[in-house]
């Protein structure tokens, strides 16, 4: 899989944890991410907290590809939530109306 700049795609990490991050920039050893989000699973449903509390959100952080088990494409749903809850903007879904 190609990891693009600029793009929002779900990490597994060695830990098990699940990321949800926007991609700034790619090098050979690490990824660049900006305002990393945790999936947690909750009685109601699947949701995202901070992935780092003590850190500035407002800062890229890094993540080690070593540390990276599994990286994939977010489903739009799971984008649309990340953008609502980084930015406070709701995307306009793109589903045909019908009358």
């Amino acid at each position: 899989m190609n990891i693009e700049a600029e793009e929002i795609y779900t990490f597994k990490i060695s830990n098990g944890d699940e990321i949800v991050a926007r991609v700034e920039a790619v090098t050979d050893t690490h990824y660049t991410l900006s305002k990393p989000l945790t999936v947690v699973p909750s009685p109601q449903g699947i949701q995202m907290i901070m992935g780092l509390f003590t850190a500035n959100p407002e800062k890229m952080v890094s993540l080690n590809k070593s540390a990276v088990s599994m990286t994939a494409t977010v489903h739009d749903d799971v984008r649309d939530s990340y953008i609502e809850a980084t930015t406070g903007i709701r995307p306009v879904s793109k589903k045909l109306l019908m009358g």
